[in-house]
This record gives structure tokens, C-alpha cells and sequence, in this order.
């Protein structure tokens, strides 16, 4: 006869016990990958599961091909940043 308390053999808790790690480990691979998804949609996301961030003038480009901004404008930003890359970091 069974005593109260100790309803399950020795089976029952190894079942139980992989069931309640499973699930953990289940529950912490779902908050792990939400986390990452969302984070690797901050500014200048292409969208494309890449990874790869656009370069400022793979941006500009872009902007300048949706019809953002007009010619003379892409041309001042891409002369600007031409110049600055160019110039390379200055100390002051």
C-alpha cells in the first residue's frame, strides 16, 4: 500500500523532473532569442537578418533613392561625409 505524500515511484520523478528542465530551459531559449531579435533592430537596421548595419552613405543612398531628400542636398551630404572621412579623426 501506498503511503500519502510519495504518491509516484522512482519513474514518475524522473519524468517530472526532465518535464519542469525542459520547460526552463525552453522558457530561457525563448527570452534569449526575443532579446537578441530586438536588439538588432536599433538604428539603421536594413532588415535583412544580414547583421551587417548600413554605412552612412549606404543610408544616404537610400534616403536619396526613396525620394527623401532632392539632388543638391544628397550631393552637399555626400561631399561632407567624403571630407570627413578623408580628414580621419582629429585631436583637440
Amino acid at each position: 500500500m501506498m503511503g500519502y505524500g510519495w504518491g509516484m515511484g522512482g519513474g514518475g520523478w524522473i519524468a517530472m523532473t526532465i518535464f519542469w528542465v525542459a520547460l526552463i530551459v525552453l522558457v530561457a531559449w525563448l527570452v534569449r532569442r526575443t532579446l537578441r531579435d530586438s536588439s538588432d533592430r536599433g538604428p539603421g537596421f536594413r532588415g535583412d537578418d544580414s547583421g551587417r548595419r548600413e554605412t552612412p552613405e549606404q543610408t544616404l543612398d537610400r534616403r536619396f533613392a526613396a525620394g527623401e531628400i532632392d539632388e543638391a542636398t544628397y550631393r552637399k551630404m555626400r561631399g561632407t561625409l567624403r571630407s570627413s572621412r578623408s580628414s580621419g579623426p582629429t585631436e583637440g
